[in-house]
This record gives structure tokens, sequence and C-alpha cells, in this order.
């Protein structure tokens, strides 16, 4: 019995995964908590994994090139802004950064912070994308 569930939690996993990572998101969300469940917990591992890694992030995808290519071409700032948390992708910077709006998409922003390039979304401040 034990084999019958652990086979078809693997089968489970294996199209999840593939079908997020069709999503090419930043954070691999359901599936790879559930995948990563699997290996620590097994089948009850895989359950949780997979819930908690869909509510950790499925939803943090990576801005489209032409995003990047802006934010990497733009002029840096005069004035250094400097926060004293780390700058993360999915975390929010300080509602007391200014952002700037990308031009051609207004989903995103970016603001340099901690002398780092961020895009960000524009209404919730979280880390999107930090280019090194």
């Amino acid at each position: 019995m034990k084999k019958i569930i652990l086979a078809s939690c693997a089968i489970l996993a294996a199209a999840i995964a593939g079908q997020a990572s069709a999503q090419q998101s930043t954070v691999t969300g359901a599936a790879g908590g559930a995948v990563t469940g699997a290996i620590v917990g097994g089948p009850v591992g895989a359950a949780v994994g997979g819930v908690v890694g869909a509510v950790a992030g499925s939803a943090i995808d990576p801005p489209p090139r032409e995003v990047v290519t802006y934010v990497q071409e733009q002029p840096a700032p005069t004035t250094a802004v400097t926060v004293e948390q780390p700058v993360v992708v999915g975390k929010a910077i300080p509602q007391t950064v200014v952002v700037t709006p990308v031009p051609s998409n207004p989903h995103y922003a970016y603001a340099v912070v901690n002398n780092q390039r961020v895009i960000v979304d524009p209404q919730t401040h979280t880390v999107v994308q930090v280019i090194q």
C-alpha cells in the first residue's frame, strides 16, 4: 500500500513540476514544495509542502526581458537609497522608497536600493527581480 501511495505521489509531483516549469516562475510554488516535502516527509510531506509552496510564491514571475533591459539602461539616480533589511525577491521594500514606473509596462517599477537595481510591483513594492 505504501509503495502505491509513494508511486502515485511521485507521478503527481512530476506532473505538477512539468506544468510549473512551463510557467517559468521565479519561485516554484506548489510543485517545488511538493517535491521537497516528498523527499523530506514522504506522502504527507508532499501534501504539506505543496500547500506551503503554493502560498509562498507561485505568483512571482520574472519580468519580461524588455523590462529588465529598460531598467539596466537607465542612468543611476543621484541620490542613493539604503535600507537596513536585505533586498530579496518576494519581499517588499519599504513604502518610503520612491519607485520609478516602467513606461512600457505599468505592472513594473524600479529603484536602486542598497546599490542594487531592483524591479518591483509598484502597488505592493514587492521585489520581483534583483539585477546584478
